[in-house]
This record gives structure tokens, sequence and C-alpha cells, in this order.
């Protein structure tokens, strides 16, 4: 008859386990199953369309808690992310799920795509740019302001367009003490070549019914701020100065991922928006009669 198992034991001590420790039976890992990646890639469709508050919708709430409770849950979504060209900015109840489209990502949206939509003219493509960058810079004027969760930015039309012809205004000085009264070469800052072509542009150019030129400054803008808010980065809170708009949680990260760049730290660096108190405001020119801005400009303000 076979005696029964008795686990080994060692004559100076305890008894032995049954099965060495390295090869004690480990309990699997649960299996992601198709519906784990399907709800995962709902998380990220929505995250696709930043107008969507989850405050508003029960089921992107619901993943939404899921992926900061479920560590698996969230790796799952990553992934899924990365496969599409996604970078995860946040997930967060504030901002959703808020992605950014890698460069080469099918769903990024580049600069010049955006400026040829718009334009054709060389010199419209630049203008369409320095207006996001100077929405930005305005939005958000100091580094604290970023990094600050609860911090909203108010802008207007208008108060962008005066905050460019300012920083004109301080390029303009700068070429003057510098001697340098003709284009700069191709390696130059952007902005210290290009201040020209917007301070040349006309701000309103109002047509007949009174309606703002597309080309113009204040137009270009306006198509910009309008552009934002369609994708979620801005509100829009009225129609005074050329039109009100605040800021949303995502813009705050989208700005967050591209404060390091040379042309925002380049606007920035001239001065024209020193906060102190928490209230942006344009630094008045040497001579006010050397620069004309628009009539109620209606310059943003901060809280």
């Amino acid at each position: 008859m076979t005696e029964p198992y008795a686990e080994p034991t060692d004559a100076w001590g305890d008894p032995q386990p049954a099965y060495p420790a390295e090869t004690a039976p480990q309990t699997a890992p649960t299996a992601v199953t198709p519906a784990d990646a399907a709800d995962a890639a709902r998380l990220v469709s929505y995250g696709l369309q930043p107008k969507l508050m989850p405050a508003r919708d029960a089921e992107y709430a619901g993943l939404l808690r899921r992926y900061r409770e479920e560590p698996p849950f969230a790796r799952l979504a990553d992934a899924v992310a990365t496969g599409l060209g996604l970078v995860v900015l946040e997930v967060s109840t504030r901002a959703g799920m808020a992605v950014t489209a890698a460069e080469d990502s099918v769903f990024a949206v580049r600069m010049g795509d955006y400026a040829r939509r718009a334009s054709s003219d060389t010199a419209d493509r630049f203008l369409h740019g320095l207006a996001h960058l100077a929405v930005a810079a305005m939005a958000f004027p100091r580094p604290e302001d970023l990094a600050d969760d609860a911090y909203i930015g108010r802008i207007t039309v208008n108060g962008v367009d005066a905050f460019v012809r300012q920083a004109c205004h301080r390029l303009e000085e700068r070429a003057e003490r510098e001697g340098d009264n003709t284009d700069p070469a191709t390696d130059s800052p952007g902005l210290e070549s290009g201040w020209r072509v917007y301070a040349r542009r006309s701000s309103t150019g109002a047509t007949k019914d009174a309606r703002r030129l597309a080309g113009s400054t204040t137009g270009i803008i306006g198509k910009a701020a309008a552009f934002l808010a369609d994708s979620g980065f801005l509100q829009r809170t009225g129609d005074e100065a050329g039109g009100t708009y605040r800021t949303t949680a995502r813009y705050q990260l989208q700005v967050r991922d591209m404060a390091g760049g040379a042309a925002m730290a380049e606007l920035l660096e001239l001065g024209v928006v020193p906060v102190t108190d928490g209230s942006a405001t344009l630094l008045p020119p040497p001579d006010a009669d050397g620069l004309e801005l628009a009539a109620d400009a209606g310059l943003p303000f901060h809280s």
C-alpha cells in the first residue's frame, strides 16, 4: 500500500514546502477580453470629441472612473491611443481623456494645412500661425498660469490684435536701435523677420456692410479663435471687442505642450504682457500717438 505523502524535512530546521519557491503555482493574470478592448477604444473616441464633457455623459464618466481605478484597463486605453498616433496628455474629470495627435498621426491638424485652407497667400499663412501663437501667449502669459489647473484665461479678438501690434512696435524699436531697417537674414528669429508683415496689414478693413475682412488682422485672429472654439479649446462667451473667449482645460494642456517653443518664448520675452497680480495689460508705448490700436480694444483679463 502506498504511504501517504509527507513533506520533506530539514534535519536542522522546519519542514520544507512541497514545491520550491521558484516553481510554486502563480495566479494567472486577468485576461483582456474583447469587451475591454472595445471599452478602451470607446474611451479614446471620447477623447477625440473635445467638446464632450464627462459631466454630461454617464458612459464617458464611467469609463474615466474605470481608467483611474483599473491599471490594466488604463494601460490598454493608453496602448489604443498610442496605436492611433495619439499622445495622452491627461485623464481627469476636468479635461476628460485629453489627447493630442503626434506629428505622424492621421488625426494631426498641421498649422500649414489649416493656413492653406484659410488662404493661399504665403504672408497670410504666416499671419495665421502668429495669431495662434498670440492667442496662447495672451491666454497664459505666466508659467504659473499654465501650472495652475484652476486658472482660466480670457481673451478678446481685438485685445490679441492690440497685443501683437504692440509687439510689432517693440520689434521695430529694437530694429532701429540695432540699425537694421531691412528684413533680417533668414536665420534670424521668426518674429523679428515677420513683424513688418503684420504691422503693414490693416487691423479691420471692414467691408461696405460693416463686416471685417477675412484678410485683416482681426479677421485672421477671429478665424483662429473660432477654430479653437470648434476644437474644444476655447469657449465663446460674448461678441464684445470682436469676440470674447475663455480657455478650457484642454487648451491649457495643449499650451503646456507647446510652451517650450522658441517662438512663444520670444514673444513673451518682449515684455508686452507684464503680469503682477493676475491681470494682464499692455505696456503703453513711449509715444502713444505713434501706435494706432483698435477703438475699445477690449484687452484680455485673467482670473
